[in-house]
């Protein structure tokens, strides 16, 4: 069995050239940074497993309350209802009251696709032999 040399790709341009038409062209149409912050953040939600599980969820079922979902997710209602907070807050799900049990739901189609294209890419990625 033949070990074979691996090369490293290097991070960076080995000869630094700014292509100045297309920075101009890119900078135009680049997401300001307010956007990049408020989407760094949606991003970090979806960083803690089990608000993504609750995501998916919800997905699967449509609307569940926080009791459901803690028994789903298999995990308290406590955490369940701060990471409902979390969420209704970055505007990714909505809420609504039934007696003295809340419902929530992804807020809009927007978060669905999301979901939907994140999951098909996961299923997209190379397999580890």
């Amino acid at each position: 069995m033949q070990i074979s040399e691996v090369t490293e790709v290097p991070d960076s341009c080995e000869v630094p050239a700014v292509d100045a038409a297309k920075v101009e062209l890119i900078s135009a149409s680049l997401i300001d940074v307010d956007q990049a912050v408020d989407l760094a953040e949606m991003f970090r939600l979806l960083g803690d497993p089990t608000r993504v599980r609750i995501l998916f969820a919800l997905l699967e079922a449509g609307e569940l309350c926080v009791c459901d979902i803690a028994a789903v997710v298999d995990t308290s209602d406590t955490k369940v209802s701060q990471a409902m907070r979390l969420l209704r807050g970055a505007g990714v799900v909505r809420n609504r009251r039934d007696g003295r049990n809340i419902f929530y739901r992804l807020h809009d189609a927007h978060v669905r696709m999301l979901l939907d294209l994140s999951r098909e890419h996961l299923s997209h990625r190379p397999s580890e032999d």
